[in-house]
């Protein structure tokens, strides 16, 4: 799809992943009408009514007529335009290219399928789509009864996720949104009764009472009524610890094609490696913080001072800590012969080795986010995302489960992941002298490099305690293994020296 209409939240228009220039707020209200009525003839009138309500200009006609020439003009490129239809007029888009249409369809697709994962995804999907508060920044009357009721339908949207998501057992990662969602409803006794579940099923069963109690005397302060029967049996199942209210068993982890395909995607681990004890170490301090809370890690530094060797050395070593499986791309954000990795296409990528089927992947890239994070869901799984060209390379590829673990490299210092993600960031120095001497001795063994100190020193100058160039000036003389260090020849760079 080339182009994409926005009403769940700013109204908007993107061509080519670019955003139109659509004017002011009253003209995009004459689009937003339009939109909402996608393949629908809407008179002058109405657009008149829709947009001024009770206060049109005094020439309403021509002012709309303006409007409407503007709007063609902004979308000439995208082949989209307002037709002129039986004293009407009618935008000639697909209401699929609209997100509100969108939004709806996959919801009834969600709701003609079979509770599960499946309708789980569909539902993602289409809450992926809202970008804030539908029609942001227009006020008319119409448009504000529309927001209503598209208010309305997602919230409805989410409250099917969520009891879908506690009937998968999902409830560790639904308490933080349950309880922002039920400060925003304190009257909807069925989000009161979604967070006493996951309450209840995360070990919580005194909050999940005094929950209840809460919702009670407010609803007889505000309502003058009690909590409804639903809600009132669910207290009681609490209160007698009902083995009916038990988190159901999630379906096994399998390496066999079975209900949770375990990704095995870490490419070989170096053979060699020395030093880096302290960042080591760092690593397994932000692991042991899941499943309980976010980890992400973000490997920064030069180019060859083994940001890469550090993370498949660690990541190798912490397998056994994710049994749902390592995933891993090359992001290729620096590669000076190829073109950085799309994260759309390594998000196809991941949902591929983790089963997903080709036909229920969305072609929308915010949708196959929402379905990515909803695979990997309450799974214990580390993810590797090497050579990373910037913050926003990386945010499609996040999870939103604290059970899974990031680990990202890159050259730029990630400052936005830990401000927005709370990501740890290690920056990675140079090898010391004695650490770069250690590993070229490794590589070559010690009586070699004993032989000729000289050539050593001026190896270990050339490569600057650079793994990399250690490696490469390793190879070369191995390759050799008659001819003398002093003869193989330096890394064909200058040497790298730190910022002053």
């Amino acid at each position: 799809m080339t182009v994409e209409f926005v009403v769940l939240g700013e109204v908007a228009a993107r061509h080519d992943g670019r955003t139109l220039r659509l004017g002011h707020a009253r003209q995009r209200s004459v689009l937003a009408v339009l939109l909402l009525q996608a393949g629908r003839t809407v008179s002058a009138d109405q657009l008149i009514d829709r947009v001024w309500a009770e206060q049109p200009p005094r020439r309403a006609h021509s002012t709309l007529y303006g409007y409407l020439s503007r709007l063609r003009q902004a979308l000439t490129a995208t082949g989209v335009t307002v037709a002129r239809e039986h004293g009407g007029y009618q935008l000639t888009a697909h209401p699929a290219t609209v997100d509100a249409h969108r939004f709806a369809q996959l919801v009834g697709q969600a709701r003609d399928t079979t509770p599960g994962p499946a309708r789980l995804a569909l539902l993602d999907q289409a809450l992926a789509l809202w970008q804030g508060d539908a029609l942001a920044g227009l006020d008319t009357p119409w448009l504000t009864a529309q927001r209503d009721v598209l208010e309305r339908d997602r919230h409805a949207a989410e409250l099917d996720r969520t009891d879908l998501a506690l009937g998968l057992g999902r409830h560790d990662e639904l308490l933080t949104p349950l309880a922002v969602r039920a400060a925003a409803h304190p009257l909807d006794e069925r989000v009161a009764g979604q967070l006493m579940i996951a309450l209840y099923r995360a070990g919580r069963p005194a909050d999940a009472l005094t929950h209840y109690q809460a919702t009670r005397l407010r609803l007889a302060d505000e309502l003058g009524t009690d909590p409804g029967a639903p809600l009132r049996r669910l207290h009681q199942q609490i209160l007698t610890d009902d083995p009916c209210l038990a988190a159901p068993e999630p379906p096994p982890s399998t390496g066999h094609g079975g209900p949770h395909p375990v990704p095995r995607q870490l490419p070989m681990p170096p053979r060699l490696f020395t030093a880096r004890t302290e960042e080591l170490g760092q690593l397994d301090a932000a692991a042991e913080a899941a499943p309980h809370a976010p980890v992400i890690a973000a490997i920064t530094g030069a180019g060859g001072v083994g940001k890469s060797w550090l993370a498949l050395h660690w990541a190798h070593g912490a397998a056994d800590r994710f049994p749902d499986g390592q995933l891993y791309v090359d992001l290729r954000g620096f590669d000076p012969t190829q073109p950085p990795v799309d994260a759309t296409a390594a998000l196809r990528g991941f949902l591929d080795a983790l089963g997903v089927p080709a036909a229920a992947i969305p072609a929308d890239p915010h949708a196959q986010a929402a379905l990515f994070r909803s695979t990997v869901a309450g799974r214990r799984l580390l993810i590797v995302l090497d050579d990373a060209r910037d913050n926003a390379h990386v945010l499609p590829l996040l999870p939103g489960s604290a059970t899974c673990a990031v680990l990202v490299t890159s050259r730029n210092r990630l400052t936005g992941l830990a401000t927005a993600h709370g990501a740890r960031l290690l920056d990675l120095n140079l090898l010391t002298d004695i650490e770069a001497r250690r590993l070229l001795g490794a590589h070559l063994g010690r009586e070699r490099t004993a032989a000729e100190p000289v050539a050593v020193a001026a190896l270990l100058r050339w490569c600057a305690g650079l793994p990399l160039a250690l490696g490469i000036v390793a190879a070369r003389a191995a390759a050799r293994p008659d001819f003398a260090l002093s003869a193989t020849p330096p890394p064909a760079w200058t040497p790298w020296t730190p910022p002053t």
